[in-house]
């Protein structure tokens, strides 16, 4: 058998091979489609992430965050669908179809739930099954959508704005402390500095409406909070200076007065120390802490606010009834996960912005890392699945390598016509985007209806295989079913390894047949020269 034989024989088998691996890929494709593989493969994938594990992801808690999570408007965005009664109608059947499985694996209470979740009507129940979920997530929109379902910003909001509060009270009471020193001891003073300490009463009255002020236009979101705590020191400057305007000759209120820009200097000299030192700004690692209620930094976090009727106090109350209710729901796993990720943003961030911002990176970098090992664990199945497909067309179309082969190196009709409509279809296709693999199946599909290929089960297939024994206790008959059998199972595994990879190998193969041996003067020549 020389070697243009042999070449033409595998060029003719490796396109058979293309052109069924193009049928199995669509068919693939199309179950993928309908049973929604990649979307039920990636909320799992999520559920696992949540979870840090495969078994503790079936666990109800996990499940309903994962589906709090599709909740979110950023993740809806993402999952296209259309609208319209003539798309709608074909659509509910795919999605009765696609539940079949799912709900035939189950068993119990879960057999009765959505893949996907539920859309929830105005008092947050359940209404109706979503029927379809997103194949891809940006890692950006899940990392800022399970930081906001976590409520991550709203805490680090309502944290600042208690210690605010907070701040601003104790600053209040610590000057209300010294005038209220100062009137004990000027009790017995002449009518002049009493007229001196009535007014500095009223002037105290009106920073105290001012700081109220400057807190409710924080709550508000008017002022950040450097213009907050700036506004806190401006307002005391005002007020130090009304004091100085019409002091009286005094040592006591000198000595008042001195102890008031002593307070002003240590408090608000530098502001951001101030922020720093007081912990207007929590770090990120501490708001991700807090929603482990019960834990130490919690419990600290409670023992600053010790004045029960203060705004602050009353504040923080409502953000620890808040965490109590959600962390009921919260897995520990998710607190742990968070934890440990926000402790390694916290060492980068300089502010608590950075920190989440950093934070909402660490997310969004160890979801693409999960998704990295999930699409290998898709690919796997993918593969099985293939393998399965490959298989079953082998039988179902009688796809047998070795008869296959048989035939192509006994009918050069059959050969040289494979050959060359192979030869076509390489040089004028390639099969880098859908566009391209869809244009070469119509190319495939006009070539079968132009070619008898050497398979399925027709009567003259048949007897080739078999040959002409018709006794089943015949031992060579025996072999041909055996025969038979090994030619499915190479044709099976060959169909599953893809059109992609047959066309680039048919592609090598007609290279080569093509190259031919080089002319005899070329040979020459290049002996004269090397000569």
């Amino acid at each position: 058998m020389t070697l243009p034989l042999i070449l033409d024989i595998t060029i003719g088998l490796v396109f058979i091979y293309l052109i069924l691996s193009l049928l199995a890929s669509e068919i693939q494709e199309l179950i993928t489609t309908v049973l929604q593989w990649r979307a039920v493969h990636l909320k799992k994938s999520i559920e696992i992430l949540i979870a840090g594990n495969v078994h503790q992801s079936e666990e109800d808690s996990i499940i309903e965050l994962v589906n709090e999570l599709y909740d979110h408007p950023l993740i809806k965005s993402v999952n296209q669908e259309a609208k319209g009664f003539l798309t709608v109608l074909p659509r509910k059947l795919i999605w009765f179809i696609s539940n079949l499985p799912v709900k035939l694996s189950l068993s119990g209470k879960k057999r009765t739930n959505s893949i996907f979740g539920y859309t929830k009507n105005s008092q947050g129940k359940p209404k109706f099954e979503k029927r379809s979920a997103p194949s891809y997530i940006p890692a950006d929109t899940f990392a800022t959508t399970l930081m906001e379902t976590l409520g991550i910003p709203q805490l680090v909001d309502k944290l600042t704005e208690s210690r605010l509060i907070n701040f601003a009270h104790q600053q209040f009471n610590s000057l209300q402390n010294i005038l209220i020193s100062l009137r004990e001891q000027t009790y017995d003073a002449d009518e002049q500095v009493q007229k001196f300490l009535d007014n500095i009463d009223q002037d105290f009255r009106e920073l105290e409406r001012e700081f109220k002020n400057i807190i409710s236009d924080y709550q508000k979101n008017k002022t950040d909070l450097t213009t907050s705590v700036n506004r806190l020191a401006k307002s005391l400057d005002k007020f130090i200076g009304f004091f100085e305007l019409d002091i009286p000759e005094h040592p006591l209120i000198n000595k008042t007065l001195q102890r008031l820009k002593l307070f002003r200097k240590d408090i608000f000299d530098d502001i951001e120390a101030t922020i720093c030192l007081q912990g207007l700004r929590p770090n990120i690692h501490e708001v991700v802490q807090l929603m482990n209620v019960g834990s130490t930094i919690h419990q600290e976090f409670i023992s600053e606010f010790q004045d029960k009727d203060s705004e602050a106090y009353q504040t923080f109350q409502y953000l620890c009834q808040k965490l109590e209710t959600f962390t009921q729901k919260l897995p520990p796993s998710v607190i742990d996960n968070m934890a440990s990720l926000a402790k390694r943003a916290q060492i980068q961030a300089k502010s608590t912005e950075e920190g989440i911002n950093i934070l909402r990176q660490e997310i969004a970098t160890t979801f693409d890392n999960s998704m990295e090992r999930a699409s290998g664990v898709y690919r796997r199945n993918a593969k099985g699945v293939a393998l399965l497909i490959g298989i079953s067309i082998a039988v179902i179309a009688n796809v047998d390598t070795f008869h296959i082969v048989s035939i192509l190196s006994q009918d050069a009709a059959i050969r040289t016509a494979i050959v060359n409509n192979a030869g076509q279809v390489v040089q004028s296709n390639s099969v880098n985007s859908p566009a391209e693999i869809k244009s070469l199946q119509a190319q495939t599909n006009n070539i079968i209806e132009e070619i008898t290929l050497p398979i399925g089960w027709n009567q003259v297939n048949l007897e080739q295989q078999l040959g002409t024994k018709k006794s089943q206790k015949n031992p060579a008959l025996i072999n041909s079913y055996l025969t038979m059998g090994f030619g499915w199972l190479i044709s099976g595994i060959a169909i599953s390894m893809g059109a992609p990879f047959w066309f680039e190998l048919i592609g090598r193969f007609i290279n080569v047949r093509n190259s031919g041996k080089r002319p005899s003067s070329a040979a020459k020549s290049e002996v004269q020269d090397n000569g």
